[in-house]
C-alpha cells in the first residue's frame, strides 16, 4: 500500500465541486461529496506516494490560515481534503496538514541566502516585511469533512526544479504555542502546478525578475507523470481574463492514518534532490534564530 497511488476517480470531481465554497452550503457539499468518496471506493484502494520533503523542511511552522506574510505573488487559495485510503476514503477528522513552499523569486524562509539558480534579486530586495524564518510556512487542522484552506501565493521556482509546493500530513498531535506538536507524519508529498499556467504566472511581476530555464513537469525530477494521483492541484482561476487575480487550487490526499513517513530518508518515488544548487544541502544557512532544520535526503 505504502508505495502505490491514489487513482482520481469520482472522488476528486465530487471533492472540487464544491471547493472554496465558504457560505453555509460548504458543509452540505462536502457531506456530499464525503458520501459520493464512500460510494465509489474502488477509486481510493492504493495511497498517494509519499517522496522526499527536500531539504529546505523546517520544524515549528505556525498554524494558521494565511501564510503570506506580506510576501509578493499571485494569489493561491488552497482547499485540501484528506481522507483514509485505506477506510473507503472517509475524511481524517483533525488531521494537521502542513505546506512550506518558496517565495516569487525561490527562495524559501529559514534559507534566505541559498541561491534558487538562474538570475533572481537577492530575497532581501523584495521590501515585503516577512520574517525571514517564518514565510510561506504553516499548519491547518482538518475540519469534520477532512478539508484545510490555506491563503498563500503561487509558488515560484528553483533549478533544477518544477513549480511545487511540499506538504506533509500529521496525526495524533495537538495545537501547542501556535505550533502543531506530536503525533507522526502519516504521508510526506509535493503538490504540483499545470505548465501552461506556471509559465504564464512566470511572465508577470514579481515573478518575471527571476530569468533562467525553468524545468516543466516531464523533466522534473520528483514528479513521475501521474496526475492528481502523483499531487498535480487542479486549479480554476478567480478571474480568466486576468491571471494576476489569482487561482483556487484543489486536490484530495488519500493517506493510511497507521502509515508513518516523514520523507526524511528519501523514501517513495522521486529519491533525492539533485548535487546541483540548491543541492543536497542548502548553500545557504538558516539564520540563528530560525527553527531547527529536520535531515534532509
Amino acid at each position: 500500500m505504502t508505495g502505490g497511488t491514489v487513482a482520481a476517480g469520482g472522488l476528486a470531481v465530487a471533492g472540487y465541486q464544491s471547493a472554496f465554497a465558504d457560505t453555509a452550503a460548504d458543509a452540505e457539499a462536502s457531506a456530499s461529496a464525503s458520501a459520493t468518496s464512500t460510494s465509489t471506493s474502488s477509486s481510493c484502494m492504493t495511497l498517494m506516494t509519499s517522496v522526499t520533503e527536500g531539504p529546505y523542511y523546517l520544524d515549528g511552522a505556525l498554524v494558521r490560515k494565511d501564510i503570506t506574510e506580506g510576501k509578493s505573488g499571485v494569489p493561491l487559495t488552497l482547499r485540501l481534503t484528506v481522507v483514509d485510503a485505506t477506510d473507503g476514503c472517509t475524511p481524517v477528522s483533525g488531521a494537521a496538514v502542513e505546506i512550506w513552499h518558496c517565495d516569487a523569486w525561490g527562495y524559501y524562509s529559514g534559507y534566505t541566502t541559498a541561491n534558487p539558480g538562474g538570475s533572481a534579486p537577492a530575497e532581501s530586495e523584495d521590501g515585503s516585511t516577512a520574517d525571514d524564518n517564518t514565510y510561506l510556512r504553516g499548519y491547518q487542522v482538518a475540519n469534520a469533512n477532512g478539508v484545510v484552506k490555506f491563503e498563500t501565493i503561487f509558488p515560484g521556482w528553483y533549478t533544477p526544479r518544477t513549480c511545487h509546493i511540499h506538504l506533509k500530513v500529521h496525526t495524533g498531535g495537538q495545537k501547542e504555542d501556535g505550533t502543531y506538536e506530536g503525533g507522526k507524519v502519516n504521508y510526506t508529498g509535493q503538490l504540483f502546478f499545470p505548465d501552461d499556467i506556471a509559465e504564464e504566472i512566470f511572465t508577470l511581476e514579481p515573478y518575471s525578475k527571476h530569468s533562467g530555464s525553468y524545468t516543466t513537469l516531464d523533466s522534473d525530477m520528483v514528479y513521475d507523470g501521474g496526475g492528481t494521483s502523483s499531487g498535480l492541484l487542479t486549479l480554476k482561476a478567480v478571474h480568466k481574463a486576468d491571471p494576476s487575480k489569482g487561482y483556487k487550487g484543489s486536490i484530495t490526499l488519500g493517506v493510511d492514518p497507521d502509515a508513518e513517513n516523514t520523507g526524511a530518508g528519501g523514501g517513495g518515488g522521486g529519491g533525492t534532490p539533485p548535487s546541483g544548487a540548491p543541492g543536497d544541502a542548502p548553500t545557504g544557512t538558516p539564520p540563528s534564530d530560525a527553527p531547527s532544520a529536520s535531515a534532509s535526503s
